[in-house]
């Protein structure tokens, strides 16, 4: 007979949910929310410790437990406009759990989950645990949604940006990879020179380790350095400070990070901003 601790039991779920939501978000490239992620991963644990209560034992099934995980991705991904990917993501990255948790069974000759497939093992729980943060970090290494080519289309962008209203036009290009590692949401950049007038005098956008400490001296909340790539900068920083709101076309994007590029973002002038596909 098996002895099973609840506390244990939920526990091990609740960390081993909260990396495949996390990851799951991140493959997907959603914003990473995190109190909701939480809220999912309590979810999915509270889940596996129903399933050891009296009379409960249905909620083994297939169709139930299909039944929880999109749940878990509602909770965490709800509203998103991608939310398919984020639940086809988080079902992947359960399998592949699976599979590095069978794998380990096999060649270790130890159990590490119950007849639920629930995960369990008071023995080898510094073994699960391995195994959960080596499936994220297979998961992250691959959320930057390589060699991702897309759509390219210009559109009004509105920013509330240090206190005001500024419109410009930006490129929409899902190519512009460039996130905030925070919240995982696209970061805008935009031509430092066009938001120089909204800036606190004598703040150098073109030196951004200066213009940071300068923000910080005139009460500007919030700025900070954001690392880059481009063609010919292996890795360079840029300025980047909250916009309060932003609207694309019109539609409320929330608030996002905007990065300041010290030089033009397009030689024509036809555009001050870019914008990854969101």
């Amino acid at each position: 007979m098996t002895v099973v601790y609840l506390d244990l039991l939920f526990l091990l779920n609740l960390v081993a949910n909260y990396l495949l939501l996390l990851g799951s978000a991140r493959l997907a490239g959603l914003a990473l929310r995190r109190w909701r992620i939480a809220g999912g991963a309590v979810l999915g644990a509270g889940y596996a410790v129903l399933l050891f209560l009296p009379g409960l034992s249905w909620l083994a099934a297939w169709p139930c437990k299909i039944g929880i995980g999109v749940l878990m991705a509602l909770a965490a991904f709800g509203g998103e406009r991608r939310l398919w990917r984020g639940v086809v993501c988080l079902f992947a990255a359960s399998a592949g759990l699976a599979g590095l948790v069978m794998a380990a069974e096999q060649l270790g000759g130890t159990t590490l989950t119950m007849a639920q497939g629930v995960f369990y093992s008071p023995l080898d729980l510094r073994l699960l645990l391995v195994l959960f943060v080596l499936c994220y970090f297979i998961m992250s290494l691959l959320f930057r949604r390589t060699g991702q080519r897309g759509s390219r289309e210009m559109v009004r962008l509105e920013l509330l940006f240090n206190g005001h209203s500024v419109v410009m036009t930006a490129l929409v290009d899902s190519g512009h990879s460039l996130t905030d590692p925070v919240s995982n949401r696209p970061v805008v950049v935009a031509e430092g020179a066009y938001l120089a007038p909204y800036l606190p005098p004598g703040v150098p956008v073109d030196e951004p380790t200066q213009a940071v400490r300068r923000c910080q001296e005139a009460g500007v909340r919030g700025a900070r350095l954001i690392p880059y790539r481009a063609v010919g900068v292996a890795c360079g920083l840029m300025l980047a400070l909250p916009a309060q709101k932003v609207r694309m076309d019109g539609r409320d994007m929330g608030g996002l990070l905007v990065a300041l590029s010290p030089t033009p973002v397009d030689d024509s002038g036809s555009y001050q901003a870019l914008i990854g596909g969101i």
